[in-house]
């Protein structure tokens, strides 16, 4: 077997997200099943370090996984040759000054959302990556979903005719703190620390809907601060100055109308924490995480209103839930291992920083359009 390794500098992964999805349940697990095969006899393999600003975590994080090496030095490791790529999952007030050094030291980039804090950064940074010709690319996660895949196929197969809208509910009640221990992190809550749910999630937004629907054209988007206090994770109340909730409109260049609510303030009634509901002219589909249920034009029931009445139809059970015919992979590990076949193969990966910008972009315009109470046009990125 010809290994063709690659080393990467994992930057912030001692958080939940990055220590779980990125590390545990993508790098490792690729590193376990042998790598990433390029052929019968080729294959990609991953070699970690890891790097951040707590000792204690990083210790710990690398004695849970068999002793990956670590080191608190982050410019010793971007000087290292044996490094090739540098992954950052930190809070995003820090991301771009790191990245930023790593293109200056000739790392290819791989980076979470939001890929900077401000729409100027993440052009600068897909500028600056351009110009060094080095690979980089951003996490979209949410395309790499079972449901979502079962969406993307019955788009290319036809299913819905002309699209006609699109409801995402996104969301589910995080504890203050008070009395439960919150299950985020308080930095979510804070400005100056990088907090609300509009930077966070209008990123994911933008993607989906630019690649299943449609580039998105135009925002309208309300934010709300619903809860003004909150308890930090030694137990101590503080102001939650950063919107825990938002409510979107996208427009596409196809006409699709996208509503996307997203909230950390809402109890579940539905069947997963985010639902997409796609309305076709010869169809409609409702995506979750893992599932997606359908209702073609022929399986639509008849309702009548009649308030004075029960109504007699079980809608749910008029849905027909879509089989596993295909094996899925965890969502990052797929891109993940997309990423690596980019580096080392040179095959196409559109997911780069230009994308993570479109994000930021989106999520600035919808801050903007809350403030001044109007929709607001995209701009084509440079």
């Amino acid at each position: 077997m010809k290994l063709h390794n690659v080393g990467i500098i994992l930057n912030g992964v001692t958080g939940r997200m990055g220590a779980n999805q990125h590390l545990a349940r993508s790098l490792l697990a690729i590193q376990k099943q042998g790598g990433v095969r390029l052929s019968d006899d080729e294959a990609i393999m991953p070699e970690l370090a890891l790097t951040g600003r707590n000792e204690h975590k990083l210790r710990a994080l690398s004695e849970a996984h068999g002793g990956i090496p670590w080191s608190k030095d982050l410019d010793a490791l971007l000087n290292d040759p044996k490094f090739s790529v540098y992954f950052d999952a930190q809070t995003t007030p820090l991301r771009f000054a790191a990245v930023k050094k790593a293109i200056a030291a000739k790392k290819n980039i791989y980076c979470e959302k939001p890929s900077a804090n401000s729409l100027d950064e993440a052009v600068q940074l897909y500028q600056l990556a351009r110009n060094a010709g080095v690979k980089h690319g951003v996490v979209q996660d949410k395309l790499f979903l079972p449901g979502f895949l079962k969406l993307k196929y019955l788009l290319d197969t036809g299913f819905f005719g002309e699209l006609l809208s699109v409801r995402g509910e996104f969301g589910y009640w995080v504890f203050t703190g008070e009395n439960q221990p919150a299950q985020r992190p308080s930095w979510n809550y804070r400005k100056k620390e990088g907090g609300g749910i509009i930077m966070d999630m209008l990123c994911h937004w933008r993607y989906v809907v630019d690649n299943l629907f449609g580039n998105v054209v135009a925002v309208s988007c309300l934010g709300a601060q619903h809860i003004p206090t909150r308890w930090d994770e030694q137990g101590k109340p503080y102001t939650a100055d950063a919107e825990d909730a938002a409510y979107a409109t996208f427009l596409t260049d196809r006409g699709v109308v996208c509503q996307f609510n997203s909230s950390w303030t809402t109890r579940v009634r539905r069947d997963d924490l985010l639902t997409v509901h796609v309305d076709g002219a010869n169809g409609s589909a409702v995506a979750g995480l893992r599932e997606c249920w359908i209702q073609p034009d022929a399986g639509t029931p008849r309702p009548v209103w009649n308030p004075d009445i029960p109504n007699p139809i079980d809608f749910r059970a008029t849905w027909t839930q879509m089989p596993a015919n295909l094996t899925y992979e965890n969502a990052f590990k797929a891109q993940w291992e997309l990423y690596l076949r980019h580096l080392v193969a040179d095959e196409p990966f559109r997911w780069d920083l230009r994308e993570g910008a479109k994000g930021v972009q989106l999520a600035e315009l919808g801050l903007a359009s809350w403030k001044e109470r109007r929709w607001l046009d995209v701009p084509e990125l440079p």
